[in-house]
């Protein structure tokens, strides 16, 4: 999964994204201006390629929105998960709210899956997670973003949970340094339990890997580690969902290698797809390296990921659903709720 440089295709574009190694793009702030714009790229996306790429982006709310003018503004989780703690009902009835406006305005863009919910516990100790987790108590967590990914799914989103197997318990920032976590695995056990949950409940299509070592189980970051992957998250949690890495441009991937030597590193260790994002050389160097590269079971569980039940913008805006739900968003919890599984 790779990015795109602005507000539409450029020739550069075109040609990488028809090597037989890239399945998706990723989308960032840059390369949005208005929801017309944005539908036209993803259009030109689409028509790339048949089958068409998965088409996605980083949408969770809070700090970490991608796209905002013309689009509604997404409460971060924190916030509901402080309501939990006045009002459990009221704050999973949010939760389900906030996944539903977040898959259907992001589905009548014909945008096919966002990077959430982050399920991440708040230990208190890491920034660059904050405000993005739900709560401390992993119970909480776990129902929470049960309740959203009820809602992504209502919206015609499939949930990515990250990032696995837990972020909230280290300072570093993995975007800047690789952050080394020594908790033991009775500890992390309950970093895992939203993922359990998720699993058990079938609400879980994607997950994303952290670039974190775990000193006391692994020597390699999650997203390169055979036992986080094959061990925990596939034969002990049950998991038969498509795995992505975080992104390989991140400085805590750097010591392991050139670009193309990280995307293997990911692939042998059991990932499906791998993000090379804000580097083109790299990306052109990595899809290069895997054009004879093939995983069918990854395109089978790749394939699930597709959006579903693309509805026009002009209804969506115009619906009771959306006109009720957006407004819980900007207003707060006292405007009655309306059933979105109608």
């Amino acid at each position: 999964m790779l990015d795109v440089e602005g507000l539409s295709l450029t020739p550069a574009d075109r040609d990488l994204l028809r090597e037989p190694a890239v399945g998706g793009v990723i989308l960032f702030a840059r390369n949005y201006e208005c929801p017309t714009q944005l539908a036209d790229l993803v259009a030109a996306i689409r028509a790339v390629r048949s089958p068409p790429l998965l088409v996605a982006t980083d949408h969770e709310g809070g700090r970490v929105q991608r796209f905002r003018d013309g689009f509604t503004a997404i409460p971060s989780m924190r916030r509901i998960g402080r309501q939990y703690d006045s009002d459990s009902d009221s704050a999973i009835s949010l939760a389900k709210t906030t996944g539903w406006v977040v898959a259907s305005e992001l589905r009548a863009m014909d945008i096919d899956l966002a990077f959430t919910p982050c399920v991440d516990l708040d230990w208190g100790v890491s920034e660059v997670i904050g405000s993005r987790a739900f709560h401390r108590r992993k119970g909480v967590v776990s129902e929470l973003a049960s309740a959203y990914s009820q809602g992504l799914r209502e919206g015609g989103m499939v949930a990515v949970a990250k990032h696995f197997p837990g972020h909230g318990a280290v300072v570093a920032d993995s975007h800047e340094d690789l952050p080394i976590d020594r908790r033991d695995f009775g500890v992390l056990l309950d970093d895992m339990r939203p993922y359990e949950k998720l699993i058990g409940n079938r609400q879980l299509a994607g997950v994303l890997m952290s670039h974190i070592i775990y000193s006391e189980l692994d020597e390699k970051p999650a997203g390169f580690s055979a036992y986080w992957i094959q061990n925990q998250l596939r034969s002990q949690l049950g998991y038969d969902g498509a795995v992505f890495t975080d992104d390989l441009s991140m400085k805590a991937t750097r010591q392991f290698g050139t670009m193309p030597s990280r995307a293997r590193l990911a692939l042998d260790a059991g990932c499906d797809m791998v993000l090379v994002c804000n580097d083109r050389p790299a990306a052109s160097a990595t899809v290069a390296a895997l054009r004879e590269y093939s995983n069918p079971l990854s395109l089978v569980r790749l394939a699930r990921l597709h959006g579903t039940g693309h509805v026009m913008r002009e209804t969506l805006l115009a619906s009771d659903e959306w006109l009720s739900a957006t407004e819980r968003l900007r207003y707060g919890l006292d405007v009655p709720a309306l059933k979105l599984d109608a």
